[in-house]
């Protein structure tokens, strides 16, 4: 069951991003540079700038802040990186690469360009990582040639969670990347709205928002939560707020041309 679960979770965080760029195209609003900005955005502010600080203030392998075992520490810096890093990467990206795309279209676009690699990344590389590895215990390659130079306990359970984590395990890693896709294109509009009003204050509310949605993860990496059905359902509660969002949000880009 561990590889069709994988397969799902591959393929619903890689097909979804890719039905709504088609989508988007079909119906016109996509805008191919405004969605590889949102994209270059990501890598650059989430997985090389976002990830020097962890190194640099995060306990190698275990959430925990370095010098403090204070869980509220974690739990505040852990909800508020993310939000800091890519909300400012937005407002970076709409204010300076983006200066003559900034329609309602472009901030869809924008946002499926950022949550789309991310469910990439985190979704279609996650899984491929599980199949490849699925498959190297299984033929014996992996007892044989890579276990050897791991930690005896680190080799187990690596082939633990491969061989055991359940069908329903990968079927909500695949959701919870359209959960965040839907996240990515509103927050990505809010601060849109901020650089067409010339209103800093929506990046703020932003960064507030992406820090409010990340607490209950970051509780739950720290063992605070322990039921991860409590956190997707969450999740996708947020989710459900963003779709309505996004849809509600189109007439504030409507009324009249941006002030220059």
């Amino acid at each position: 069951m561990g590889i069709i679960g994988a397969v799902t979770q591959l393929l619903v965080s890689l097909l979804v991003p890719l039905g709504l760029v088609w989508y988007g195209r079909k119906k016109g609003w996509l805008s191919w540079k405004a969605l590889g900005i949102g994209a270059l955005i990501f890598l650059v502010f989430s997985q090389v700038l976002e990830k020097a600080l962890h190194i640099a203030v995060l306990e190698p392998g275990r959430p925990a802040l370095k010098g403090t075992e204070s869980v509220t520490l974690f739990v505040l810096y852990a909800a508020l990186a993310a939000g800091v890093f890519e909300e400012i990467g937005r407002y970076v990206g709409f204010r300076w690469l983006l200066k003559q795309k900034r329609s309602y279209g472009d901030g869809l676009s924008f946002g499926l360009g950022h949550g789309g690699v991310e469910a990439v990344l985190l979704g279609v590389l996650g899984a491929v990582n599980v199949i490849v590895l699925m498959s190297l215990i299984q033929s014996g390659v992996f007892d044989k040639t890579i276990a050897p130079s791991l930690p005896a306990d680190q080799a187990e359970l690596i082939k633990e969670q491969v061989l055991h984590t359940p069908l329903a395990m990968y079927v909500l890693g695949g959701l919870e990347r359209l959960f965040a896709l839907a996240v990515h294109v509103a927050l990505s509009l809010l601060v849109l709205l901020g650089v067409r009003k010339r209103q800093f204050r929506y990046v703020l509310y932003a960064i507030l928002l992406h820090a409010a949605l990340d607490v209950l993860p970051a509780l739950y990496q720290a063992k605070v939560v322990t039921n991860i059905w409590v956190v997707e359902a969450v999740l996708l509660v947020w989710a459900v707020a963003a779709v309505w969002f996004i849809r509600r949000i189109k007439p504030a880009f409507e009324q009249g041309e941006e002030k220059r």
